[in-house]
């Protein structure tokens, strides 16, 4: 059953809590979900989320550190003891998950909670993910995994699975590798139960298994994901030795923070945010876009005082400033969110930029011609000038053009300099159109009315 957060659960939480009634607080939390505790834990204080936290049993704890926010879990981390931490929740946990949790700490912290834990293996093994960016598939990956030897009998290796499987909660694939734990392929558990249990490996296994490099980035591991429908993909190092493995859960992450740095960039915001933010953090992600949209203004407002005298002749030509500057900046948006999302899904093919380009000019041919079309039958109707209403519709029709291709070209001249395209989606396109739209419509409106 799905749980819905209310206020009055969590006034019922607080009252709980204030009152000390562990029993209780156990009761509320009993059927919920770790990301349904994760995200009650939102709402309330540190003392408060403490209380709750250290009556969680031990493997729905780990869980529940694993589906808070970074920074929430942060915060959180600092009012627990190492030991807690250690003991409690990273022994119970996978190795990407403990690496993700303590990987914000200080070198300090790490090293204290690392000390320890007691399953040696595991803690080697989250030093080794520590070493690896968190954008690579090396910071992804889990060193939990299934894996078999080629010269072993099904006999041995289901022998062997029962063994390795205690500390994985979920089987996808079994690793076939070689002596020198160099990844062979894949074979699956219905092959090796349908299989005589004297049977080699090496005559029964799938060879050449799809496999990342650690160093991949997030984002084309969780791109092959998605293109091959994987649940879960292997990670080897340069000579090819299986390192670990990224699961479908971890992958769905990289899409969503993917999505949000581009959706808040395309909205002129320079890192990632959240609501419940410091007004310190939230203006510093938000004022350099406002300073350049403030730049953008002032020199739009430059572009229309030097011709100052022109709208004095004509102020009807102030009336369709707002229709050139907004026709200018919504074309050019679309325009770069199609070939940002593009570039994302690798859509785009091998198109050249000059078939990219001709194709968004035909394009916008069609649409200038309709748009300034419908813009010259209103102005005729409407009774404005012959000059005018041809100075409008040309402008409108040179804006579409300058636009769609200025926003096609951006997004790709980015890609190319190895700049997040999706900037080009947002303040960054809309700004420099509407300067451009305005000195377009200014000059030509200047010249149909006989003012230059």
């Amino acid at each position: 059953m799905q749980f819905e957060l209310t206020r009055e659960y969590i006034d019922q939480l607080k009252q709980i809590i204030d009152d000390k009634n562990e029993a209780e607080a156990v009761s509320q939390m009993k059927e919920l979900h770790p990301a349904d505790i994760a995200e009650i834990y939102d709402e309330l204080d540190i003392e408060e989320a403490k209380f709750l936290y250290l009556l969680l049993d031990g493997d729905t704890a780990a869980n529940v550190l694993a589906e808070l926010e970074d920074d929430d879990r942060d915060r959180f981390l600092k009012a627990l003891p190492v030991e807690v931490i250690a003991k409690q929740f990273i022994d119970r946990m996978n190795s990407d998950d403990a690496a993700d949790v303590i990987g914000g700490l200080s070198d300090e912290q790490q090293e204290r909670i690392l000390f320890h834990i007691n399953d040696i293996e595991q803690a080697g093994d989250i030093v080794d993910l520590l070493h690896y960016d968190d954008d690579t598939a090396g910071g992804l990956m889990a060193k939990e995994l299934v894996k078999v030897n080629e010269n072993w009998t099904v006999l041995t290796c289901l022998r062997e699975l029962s063994r390795q499987a205690e500390d994985i909660d979920e089987i996808y694939y079994v690793y076939v590798v070689d002596d020198d734990d160099i990844l062979k392929g894949t074979i699956s558990l219905k092959k090796m139960i349908l299989s005589s249990t004297s049977a080699r490996i090496s005559n029964i296994y799938l060879p050449d298994a799809m496999a990342v490099h650690t160093d991949a980035k997030d984002e084309d591991v969780a791109r092959i994901m998605e293109k091959y429908d994987l649940v879960a993909i292997p990670v080897i190092d340069s000579i090819g030795r299986l390192m670990g493995r990224i699961t479908i859960d971890d992958v769905v992450d990289v899409i969503r923070d993917e999505a949000e740095k581009d959706y808040q960039m395309a909205s002129g915001l320079t890192e990632d945010v959240e609501s419940n933010d410091s007004v310190w953090i939230q203006t510093r992600a938000r004022l350099p876009w406002l300073l350049i949209g403030m730049l953008g203004g002032l020199i739009s407002a430059f572009v229309i005082s030097t011709h100052e005298n022109d709208l004095g002749i004509n102020p009807a030509m102030a009336f369709f400033i707002p229709l050139i500057t907004a026709m200018g900046g919504n074309v050019g948006v679309q325009s770069a969110a199609i070939i940002v999302q593009g570039l994302a899904n690798n859509s785009l093919g091998f198109e050249s930029t000059f078939s990219r380009l001709m194709r968004e000019l035909t394009g916008a041919l069609v649409n200038g011609i309709i748009c300034s079309g419908i813009v010259f039958i209103v102005n005729t109707i409407t009774g404005n000038s012959q000059d005018l209403t041809i100075s409008v519709s040309a402008a409108l029709f040179s804006v579409i053009i300058f636009a769609s291709l200025f926003g096609t070209l951006i997004p790709l001249t980015l890609n190319k300099l190895k700049v997040d395209p999706a900037l080009a989606t947002g303040p960054f396109v809309t700004t420099l159109n509407d300067i451009v739209g305005l000195f377009i419509y200014l000059s030509i409106g200047a010249y149909f009315l006989g003012l230059v």
